[in-house]
């Protein structure tokens, strides 16, 4: 043999190149943030393309031919698929293919003068980052299966694997043990409260990846020869699983679980072997549900019952369905954040970036030929199964990798590359050719041939990354930072046409070029409304679109309608819209009615924000509209109890009377009727009946804080001030946070006040405004100290109360400071002007004075 082929025995020196970079790929994608930031995408590539490069330089120099597994072939395909997503279509032939996607063209694009030719895919720049992604796979796969051709490097990735997991565990642990809730004290999750802080934002891919990791090392640690050899395996899986169990995965702990018995029984026919697999499992849990047991027990009791577990994770299958029947053809790999909210039909605080799904996620973004990919994927990995003479090692493997497959009908870890890297490094260890076939130098491909491809298609990978830079997040961002400045309408609009027509399906650039014209002004309000008509069109229930809505109709003078827009806004989840700005542009009865909710239990909380708003009148005229209107509805006794309040604040007696009699005849044995009840017979003079009304509730609400307070409240208000403390007393214990126990205190003030003790209302104030800050209570504390000639104290409290403020209300405070510090200055100047003690006199009798005043009701309750 020439001396350039070095005999097959030896491994060339290439190949272990390769292997390196693959353990380069294994260790550096999950602790790069779990592989989840974009900027992971070109890394992987470069790695994945110089793997596949090394490893065929090394066939060539061994004179040995590149074996590509069955599995190759659906890697293969699933960028093919993505590449052919990404073929501008003219529009006939769309519409044949894609009815979908044509009628989004038609109707969002088209009116915007972007009408050529559209690809199925209906967010290109995802699928071009997905073509990337699917290539680097495949060269991953391809560059494994040559490198684990060699048992020491098989056993070496798999270790690798291995050891990764169970660092990435330990560093979860010592980060518990410090107490820190950011990545190494630095690093914090915007969108993640991990319960394990590791790289892994997302505990579910957390427990994905450690749950492979620990299974794989269990079989390293029954292949090992000797125990010695074996205890780094075992403790790496013990370490793995016990991360697993911490994370609060519950699809991921059952999972693993689930890995670890299939594994069991692959071995049964060994049983010692099967018996060390079941004690390392028990010892997992043990270790893991003693560290967690009280996190665990909480974790598992949200989803004690079937129905829990379809709302939190079955509740979108049949809108998933839907989706992948009306793309037969798929909407395109990774267009499914912004596709599928077109598709809702309730209203959701989050984003839907995946189906947590795997094979509904290959149902909608590929359609058919998705299914088809799958089956060939199940496939082979049944012809894996099939192999004969494998070891503890491969089984482990395919153990793991069922479970991770089966954990995605639940989950999508494998759509990150940490987990998936790992997954078909771990495959190709068993895809690998058979051993015995080294000998006979099976038939295969042709080195030379294989790296041209392979360099022909890293080349293509990276160049699809410079289109798939763009994502919506940057997008909108851009967009939004042009609209918020107030760019000129001219350059947001060309920008924003060029990013639409990266991202045709997102409707939050809709949102925001339609924000872009209303800002604009009267001229620009029907275009405005037609961005926000496209916008509806991609989400209908797109709170943001109703909102441009309002104000477009608004600025056209089409009030009703605007206000019905400001309606259908609150029921798509925005309802501080309808708070801060629609209930004060409403002007007369038949817009407030245009704005109320269609839902009763809704109607209560509209009731008081308008009763905030100050206007009474139309309020009134609102409450016998709304009570007409929700009279059968539980929330209508609530309406009722609102309009006798409000005529209690009118002090129209004779209507607030009747409003309580219907309060009463609504909800006899409620606790707020009575309450109500007392109210009327105080403002009507009738304190000895409110009192006794109060009173005799007693024995039905023991310890209700409620009725304690408006009985101490009412007492305080007929001079019974001791009693009230008495009250207030009795239901110390069982106030129960800082809220109520500030009333509780301003309750003791209000009745030390009313005997004249001001210093000791003063300290119960003081106990108020640190239970719960606000201006108020310090300006209330400010007048108290003010009375006792406290001025610098009093100055200090008022300014306390301003920083509470917004800057345009706190004129009239700023100059109650100037007076208090007048008022200071004029007391400490006098004092020097005195002479002898008199100064020290004046000084003390100005300090007793508010102790004098006090000690004047010592004696008896006032009156």
């Amino acid at each position: 043999m020439s001396s350039a082929f070095p005999s097959r025995s030896r491994t060339s020196r290439y190949t272990l190149g390769a292997e390196a970079v693959l353990a380069v790929l294994l260790v550096g994608l999950p602790l790069s943030l779990g592989s989840a930031p974009l900027w992971v995408h070109g890394p992987l590539v470069v790695l994945a393309g110089l793997a596949c490069v090394l490893a065929c330089v090394g066939a060539w120099r061994q004179r040995r031919s590149l074996h590509l597994p069955v599995l190759a072939l659906p890697l293969g395909a699933g960028a093919l698929l993505c590449a052919l997503q990404l073929v501008p279509l003219p529009p006939g032939l769309l519409a044949v293919l894609s009815p979908e996607a044509a009628g989004l063209r038609d109707f969002v694009l088209v009116p915007l003068g972007l009408d050529g030719p559209r690809p199925l895919s209906m967010d290109p720049p995802a699928t071009w980052r997905e073509l990337a992604r699917h290539l680097a796979y495949l060269l991953t796969f391809v560059a494994a299966v040559q490198v684990c051709r060699s048992g020491r490097a098989r056993r070496r990735l798999l270790s690798t694997l291995a050891f990764t997991g169970a660092a990435i565990a330990v560093l979860g642990l010592v980060h518990a043990l410090l107490g820190l809730d950011t990545l190494f004290g630095v690093i914090a999750f915007v969108h993640a409260r991990p319960p394990l802080v590791t790289p892994f934002g997302n505990p579910n891919h957390l427990a994905a990846f450690l749950g492979l990791s620990a299974t794989v090392s269990l079989g390293l640690a029954l292949s090992s020869e000797g125990r010695t050899r074996a205890v780094p395996y075992v403790l790496a899986s013990l370490l793995g699983g016990t991360g697993v169990l911490l994370s609060l995965s519950r699809g991921g702990i059952a999972f693993f679980v689930f890995g670890v018995l299939a594994f069991a029984l692959l071995l049964a026919r060994t049983w010692r072997r099967w018996g060390m697999v079941l004690l390392c499992l028990l010892a997992v849990l043990a270790v893991g549900g003693l560290l967690a047991s009280e996190h665990l027990a909480a974790e598992l009791e949200t989803a004690d019952s079937v129905e829990e577990l379809r709302q939190s994770k079955l509740q979108q299958w049949p809108e998933l369905a839907s989706v992948a029947r009306a793309h037969p053809l798929g909407l395109g790999r990774g267009a499914f954040e912004s596709v599928f909210p077109r598709y809702q039909t309730r209203p959701v605080i989050n984003t839907s970036t995946h189906p947590e799904n795997g094979v509904l996620q290959l149902a909608t973004e590929f359609g058919v030929p998705g299914l088809l990919l799958l089956a060939g994927m199940l496939w082979g990995f049944g012809q894996l199964l099939r192999r004969e003479g494998l070891g503890a090692a491969e089984w482990a493997v395919l153990a793991g990798v069922g479970a991770l497959g089966l954990h995605e009908l639940f989950d999508f870890s494998l759509e990150l590359p940490a987990s998936a890297v790992a997954a078909w490094v771990a495959l190709a260890s068993v895809a690998r050719p058979e051993d015995r076939q080294r000998a006979e130098a099976p038939r295969g491909h042709a080195p030379s041939r294989v790296l041209a491809v392979g360099v022909a298609l890293t080349g293509v990978a990276l160049v699809a990354l410079v289109p798939g830079w763009s994502t919506l997040d940057r997008a909108e961002a851009e967009l939004g930072a042009l609209v918020t400045t107030r760019a000129p309408l001219a350059e947001v609009r060309a920008r924003g046409l060029a990013l639409i027509d990266r991202h045709p399906a997102d409707h939050a650039l809709q949102d925001l070029m339609g924000l872009a014209h209303v800002n604009a002004g009267r001229a620009e309000a029907a275009e405005a409304l037609a961005f926000a008509n496209r916008a509806l069109f991609l989400n209908p229930v797109d709170a943001w679109a109703h909102r441009v809505a309002a104000r477009a109709l608004l600025s056209l003078g089409q009030r009703t309608q605007a206000f019905l827009e400001y309606r259908l806004a609150f029921e798509a989840g925005d309802p501080a819209l309808m708070w801060s700005e629609a209930l004060g542009r409403a002007r007369t009865l038949e817009e407030l009615r245009a704005l109320t909710p269609d839902t009763a239990r809704h109607v209560v909380t509209f009731a008081s924000q308008l009763q905030r708003a100050g206007n009474r009148e139309m309020l009134l005229s609102w409450l016998a509209w709304a009570r007409e209107r929700f009279d059968a509805a539980p929330e209508a006794v609530r309406l009722w109890e609102l309009e006798a309040r409000v005529r209690l604040e009118r002090r129209e007696l004779a209507e607030a009377e009747a409003a309580s009699a219907e309060v009463s005849r609504r909800a006899p044995d409620a606790l707020s009727s009575y309450l109500l009840r007392a109210d009327v017979l105080h403002a009507q003079g009738l304190g000895d009946e409110a009192l006794a009304v109060l009173e005799a509730l007693g024995p039905r609400f023991p310890g209700n804080v409620e009725r304690a307070f408006a009985l101490a409240r009412l007492q305080v208000a007929l001079g019974l001030t001791r009693r009230a403390r008495e009250s207030l007393q009795q239901v110390n214990p069982f106030v129960s946070n800082d809220s109520l126990r500030a009333q509780l205190y301003m309750l003791e003030g209000a009745s030390y006040e009313r005997e004249g003790l001001r210093a000791r209302a003063l300290e119960s104030w003081k106990s108020a405004v640190r239970m719960q800050p606000g201006g108020s209570l310090w300006f209330k504390v400010a007048r108290l100290h003010e009375s006792l000639h406290q001025f610098d104290a009093a100055a200090r409290a008022v300014r306390e109360g301003l920083l509470l403020l917004p800057e345009e209300q706190r004129g009239e405070g700023e100059a109650w400071v100037a007076r208090l510090e007048a008022a200071e200055r004029q007391r400490v100047e006098a004092r020097s002007r005195s002479r002898g003690g008199s100064g020290a006199e004046e000084d003390l009798l100005l300090r007793a004075l508010g102790a004098e005043e006090d000690m004047g009701t010592l004696e008896g309750e006032a009156p």
